[in-house]
């Protein structure tokens, strides 16, 4: 638990790690690209789209005096995070720390992936699962040149309590007659919060397979009410709440910050936490440990031929 953490002062000096940032050009991404250029890392700071990715990186220099690295990576298109993992894997051989931060938040429902699934479930859990196996090679070369296990940060929601059971659970994740009567059941209001905690609860799930391995350590976090961009898709009333409720970005980028870099592996390592650094026991269907693998074994097949 870290209710006192203050990243300037309780991270220590990160010279010679490797780091890349999902969503790196705004909001938590962009406060914790932030954090760990002031603390010496070379940075990977991925975005959709590489003018934005760059108006970004010119801020953090300004803001930081370090420059970090961009990579252009749609997390909706498979075939774009193949790009990017490739891009990177020619540039470094290891990789120390990823931040599976990147996400879409509550868009129009008949918004799609290139391949098909739902832009919430197909940007925030199937193209980092994808990005992260394609990145392997390099976190796992993190263990061997360190003795220290790379790890992976993985930005879920308290939203996901609103995932779908096992029943529809698949309906809802691709396009399909059967998510379209989901659709049309679930309404406007509750149907794109019923896809996003399908996607925040894939978030959890992630984590927890890779804290399975012996070379890594991964967990999930919940960082809290932040306002920032995702809410641009909300209605009225939840973009009110965040004008003059929610907590700044800097501030959700905390517990991610305290998982990335001072907690112990043994603390964290398969564990969902909220802020700040504090370990909770997930909720809704998370604890159907049969979906759980029922979902990997659906992502896998999924980015098969890509």
């Amino acid at each position: 638990m870290a209710p006192k953490f203050e990243p300037s002062r309780d991270i220590p000096d990160l010279s010679g790690k490797i780091v890349l940032i999902t969503g790196g050009n705004s909001g938590l991404g962009y406060e914790t690209a932030k954090m760990m250029l002031l603390k010496g890392a070379t940075v990977y700071l991925a975005a959709r789209s590489p003018s934005n990715g760059q108006t970004a990186i010119a801020e953090l220099e300004t803001a930081t005096g370090k420059r970090a690295e961009l990579l252009e990576l749609n997390l909706a298109d498979l075939k774009s995070v193949r790009r990017a993992a490739e891009t990177f894997l020619a540039k470094e051989s290891r990789l120390d720390i990823l931040f599976n931060n990147g996400g879409v938040m509550t868009p129009p429902m008949d918004e799609l992936t290139a391949q098909g699934y739902d832009l919430q479930f197909g940007t925030n859990v199937l193209g980092h699962f994808f990005l992260t196996e394609l990145l392997l090679p390099a976190l796992t070369a993190s263990h061997a040149h360190s003795s220290v296990p790379a790890r992976i940060i993985h930005t879920s929601s308290s939203g996901h309590t609103l995932c779908p059971k096992r029943d529809i659970f698949f309906d809802a994740v691709k396009d399909s007659p059967a998510r379209d009567a989901l659709k049309k059941k679930w309404g406007n209001t509750c149907g794109p919060w019923n896809f996003y905690g399908a996607s925040k609860a894939g978030n959890i799930w992630l984590a927890n397979y890779y804290a399975r391995s012996d070379v890594l350590v991964s967990c999930s976090l919940h960082p809290g009410l932040i306002r920032s961009g995702l809410q641009r898709n909300s209605g009225i009333f939840i973009r009110c709440m965040a004008r003059h409720v929610f907590s700044p970005a800097n501030v959700g980028a905390y517990t991610q910050l305290w998982a990335a870099t001072t907690s112990s592996a043994e603390e964290i390592n398969g564990k969902y936490f909220v802020p700040v650094g504090i370990q909770k026991a997930p909720g809704g269907p998370l604890s159907d440990k049969e979906l759980e693998k029922e979902v990997i074994e659906y992502l896998k097949e999924a980015v098969k031929g890509f």
